[in-house]
């Protein structure tokens, strides 16, 4: 198996592993953070060893967004429950954001028109990961007594909000950049 790839399904096997924890062992919120820390290298890592090691594969290319996604929805997700307890609306923002995007993908490739990715959309998940280490290490604070659990939540809430309005701004943005794509893979084909 190319190193990219491990890589890759390494990173979507941590995500579960850092909802057991943040369910099941709360007080673990340093375990938490090197699980971030570590699905945040192989991102990292995925791509420069695809690119540097000659690894790019047609599988690695579908995989490696599926896995942002899987690991930051699924935190988010985990996020709703628990201490941090985030509005269940405003987390299904990304995850619909992401599915339109997915979905956008398939068709035009499935119609032989590959849709570009964009600037915003590496900016939303970098503002994702910044929430997300933000609101652990808002856990970690807040398990040493040093923020209350209002102010925990409070700014979650905020940080999170901004996140998916920039979210949703950016899946705007891909679909107006390729509308022209877009359009072309709805098109309907003549039967003859």
């Amino acid at each position: 198996m190319k190193l990219a790839l491990f890589l890759t399904l390494l990173r979507m096997l941590l995500a579960p592993l850092f909802i057991a924890v943040y369910l099941y062992f709360p007080n673990l919120t340093y375990v938490l953070l090197l699980i971030l820390i570590l699905c945040e290298l192989t991102d990292i890592f995925d791509g420069f060893a695809a690119r540097r090691l000659r690894g790019v594969t047609e599988l690695g290319k579908i995989l490696d967004p599926m896995a942002d996604s899987i690991v930051r929805s699924s935190i988010l997700i985990a996020f709703t429950q628990g201490i941090v307890a985030l509005p269940i609306m405003i987390v299904l923002l990304f995850i619909y954001r992401d599915f339109m995007i997915s979905t956008l993908r398939t068709l035009c490739a499935l119609k032989g028109t590959a849709l570009a990715a964009r600037a915003s959309g590496k900016i939303k998940a970098v503002i994702q990961a910044v929430v997300i280490f933000g609101i652990v290490l808002m856990l970690i604070l807040q398990g040493h007594g040093w923020i209350t659990v209002e102010t925990l939540q409070q700014v979650s809430l905020y940080g999170v909000l901004a996140a998916a309005i920039y979210s949703l701004g950016s899946g705007l943005e891909y679909a107006m950049a390729n509308r022209s794509a877009i359009k072309q893979a709805w098109v309907r084909q003549s039967t003859f």
